[in-house]
């Protein structure tokens, strides 16, 4: 199993490939019985080429023969080579049709059915093709292949996928309200590439299985495919790659993700200086301590020929292996394990002679010091006061990189935070009943080689702004380093973007050739990623530096404005509504940057306990988030704490169920709301002209959309038809222009 993590030299982008295909019955056919079972996908990347190939299965599980069309989506800019389509071994006669010619059958399709799960293939291409008649119980498969050019936009190879949500023609039962309904149709999707062009793949949106076999890289998705797949590939670099991709919706300023991976050449790794800092005090005892010393262990054996150790162990009074740096020796190291194996737990927690102790001892430019510090409790001998012991320890850090372990609930958050974020590193917690070295050896692995320090970006063709984190942590063999930002467009949008660090004691200096365009509405799923790290790099600094009104408010705006849940906003949901103003389409209070309509309520001010811990955890994960996952797992962190009732998040924005419409969070209780009915005419023309609103009428069937100046309702009651006039106010005042 590899390590997923991308190195970047030569970014292509694909157009999104298309979202499986389905049977639509012959007219009149109202008994039609055919069902997908299985859908297979393979893409096989060659130089420039991916070549693609869908395999679907269907049964006719009706009493009589199934005839109908294949139909498959094809995104409108996709552009397809050496079609190819098969009904077994008998090849059909498809034809393809632009977005355009297709865009009168998927309305009518969606129009017959009054399925809202199809709307989404409103604006794409499909191919089309009369399938053989299925006899009743047979099963069928139909087979489409195409190869497609791959251009070039950067640094690594960008492949998208559109699996869409998975959606079937289903409805509720008793056929009263039009919902979506799930297609429980298994869904195979792999990507092979040459695994000794290629380096470790990476995707923003979903969590990755990948192998290598033989110098061949095999890809898959780890949980069910949903939504639109993003990959990059990597082309190998001996040192760091580089790759910047890129969204700017129109009118406002552009978003991007820059992705550093290490390189192939093991002989830029830098030497360390790593010193561990364990607690073995009387609340370390039973397994706690064993633990401590299988995690010492682990922290010894990632040690390199050319690092240097010391260990440092505290309760009531600090012991140390060596008083000076220890070579990282066979023979030094097995001493150290006898040492180690003599620890034992006893005594109070003096954490300020522990950290004086860690950063007595300095070490050379050309060497990496790493301070791994572990504690459970709170310092109950020597200085006490989190504030000073925090001081003294960035006084005497120098350029130590500190990584800190609380253990249990008994620690002081504000204090080991403030430790790592001045040591460019992390805290993480262990709950109670976890195991310490498991934790440790994560780490351990994470930082055995470093490859570059002191990172900057350096110049770049546009102005960057917003940039997290914005100091950015050391580069490590086999993790990727994913940092998102925003850019004001100019007149220069390609150019070169420039990296520099430092190795071995010498500047180096790492760039490429890349583009932040103008417009680009591809790759949505970068603003909330940014707009994470933003909400962790705030909240670490509330509960840093205190409560701040500012700061808060900049949290719950943008948690609001990019359909984030946060401690900040949980009150908005809570808030209670009149009865009357909801049925006229009312919500909730004022969007992001207006007059809200209630105060936020305080964060705790505590640094102790489960919520403290909690919160701390809540913080990190927004902060390192790299993947639309990783966002979910830090949003579960709020809703296990409840402060969230009957909401969804969909397409970037949070709704709430307000008597059988779910309502944006961000609509305005004094806004214009124009109500259009599901289905109709006037609802084709409104999705035609704001594309952007088609997540929501995916997913729901009455909603409440905000606008800048204006809020649609669709639902069952509405206007059918619209006006020219009217069409264009509402588009010119949801868009705000």
């Amino acid at each position: 199993m590899r390590t997923v993590f991308v190195s970047i030299a030569a970014l292509l982008i694909a157009a999104p490939l298309a979202a499986q295909g389905w049977i639509e019955p012959a007219p009149g056919r109202p008994d039609f019985g055919v069902r997908k079972t299985r859908t297979v996908v393979s893409v096989r990347v060659i130089d420039r080429i991916a070549h693609v190939e869908v395999e679907e299965w269907f049964r006719n599980e009706g009493g009589g023969l199934g005839e109908g069309d294949y139909i498959y989506p094809l995104p409108g800019e996709a552009v397809f080579s050496n079609f190819s389509l098969f009904q077994g071994d008998e090849e059909l006669r498809g034809e393809t049709m632009d977005a355009r010619e297709a865009r009168a059958i998927y309305e009518e399709i969606v129009r017959r059915k009054k399925d809202p799960a199809l709307i989404e293939l409103v604006g794409h291409g499909l191919v089309r093709a009369r399938v053989f008649p299925i006899n009743p119980g047979d099963t069928r498969k139909i087979t489409l292949r195409y190869t497609q050019l791959l251009e070039r936009a950067g640094d690594a190879l960008q492949l998208r996928y559109a699996a869409g949500g998975r959606f079937g023609m289903g409805r509720t039962e008793g056929g009263t309200t039009p919902r979506p309904m799930p297609e429980d149709v298994p869904l195979t999707f792999t990507v092979t590439a040459p695994g000794d062009v290629f380096g470790e793949p990476f995707s923003p949106t979903h969590r990755l299985r990948v192998t290598d076999t033989d110098r061949r890289l095999t890809i898959r998705p780890e949980d069910d495919l949903v939504g639109d797949f993003v990959l990059l590939l990597p082309l190998v670099r001996p040192v760091v790659g580089i790759s910047v991709v890129a969204h700017r919706p129109v009118g406002e300023d552009g978003y991007f993700m820059l992705t550093l991976s290490p390189g192939a050449a093991r002989g830029s790794i830098l030497p360390r200086d790593l010193t561990a800092v364990v607690d073995v005090s009387g609340s370390m005892s039973g397994a706690k301590i064993e633990q401590v010393r299988e995690a010492l262990r682990q922290l010894l054996g990632s040690l390199g020929p050319n690092d240097r150790f010391r260990l440092v162990a505290f309760s009531n009074r600090v012991r140390a292996y060596r008083a000076e740096w220890t070579a990282a020796s066979a023979r030094e190291r097995e001493r150290a394990r006898e040492w180690i194996d003599n620890l034992q737990a006893n005594g109070g927690t003096n954490i300020e002679g522990a950290l004086a102790e860690a950063f007595r001892t300095e070490s050379p430019e050309d060497r990496l010091p790493i301070v791994v510090f572990l504690t459970d409790g709170l310092p109950s001998v020597g200085e006490r006061n989190p504030e000073r012991i925090g001081e003294q320890a960035e006084a005497r850090r120098g350029n130590a990189r500190v990584f800190a372990f609380g253990v249990g609930y008994d620690v002081n958050t504000y204090l080991l935070d403030r430790l790592s974020a001045a040591g460019r590193g992390t805290t993480e917690y262990v709950e109670p009943g976890e195991g310490v070295e498991d934790a440790l050896g994560t780490l351990a692995a994470k930082i055995q080689h470093p490859i570059l320090a002191d990172l900057r970006i350096g110049t770049a063709p546009v102005e960057l702004d917003e940039v997290y984190p914005r100091e950015l942590p050391d580069l490590f063999l086999g993790e990727e380093l994913v940092v998102f930002g925003r850019y004001r467009p100019s007149r220069r949008q390609a150019g070169e973007l420039v990296i520099t660090g430092s190795r071995n004691g010498r500047p180096e200096r790492f760039g490429t050739r890349v583009r932040f365009p103008a417009d680009e509405p591809g790759n949505d799923y970068i603003p909330r990623l940014w707009a994470s790290r933003k909400i962790g790099e705030l909240s670490r600094e509330i509960r840093l530096r205190g409560h701040n009104a500012e700061l808060e408010r900049e949290i719950r705006e943008t948690a609001l404005r990019y359909g984030l849940l946060s401690e900040y906003t949980s009150y908005l949901v809570q808030e209670p509504l009149d009865n009357d103003r909801v049925a006229l389409g009312a919500g909730l209070p004022s969007r992001p940057g207006r007059r809200m309509a209630a105060p936020a309520p305080a964060a705790p001010a505590e640094a102790t306990g489960a919520l403290a811990v909690a919160q701390s955890e809540e913080a990190r994960m927004r902060r390192e988030a790299k993947t639309s996952a990783d966002i979910a797992v830090a949003e579960d962190e709020v809703l296990n704490r409840g402060h969230f009732g009957q909401s969804r998040h969909v397409a970037g924005r949070l709704f709430r169920e307000i008597q059988s419409t779910w309502t944006d969070l961000r609509h305005e209780t004094s806004q214009r709301t124009v109500r259009v009915e599901s289905f109709s005419p006037a609802y084709f023309a409104v999705l035609q002209a704001l594309p952007e609103l088609e997540p929501y009428l995916k997913a729901f069937d009455r909603v409440v959309v905000a606008g800048e100046r204006v809020s649609v309702l669709v639902g069952p009651d509405g206007d059918r038809e619209l006006s020219e006039r009217a069409l264009a106010r509402i588009v010119r005042e949801f868009r705000g222009n």
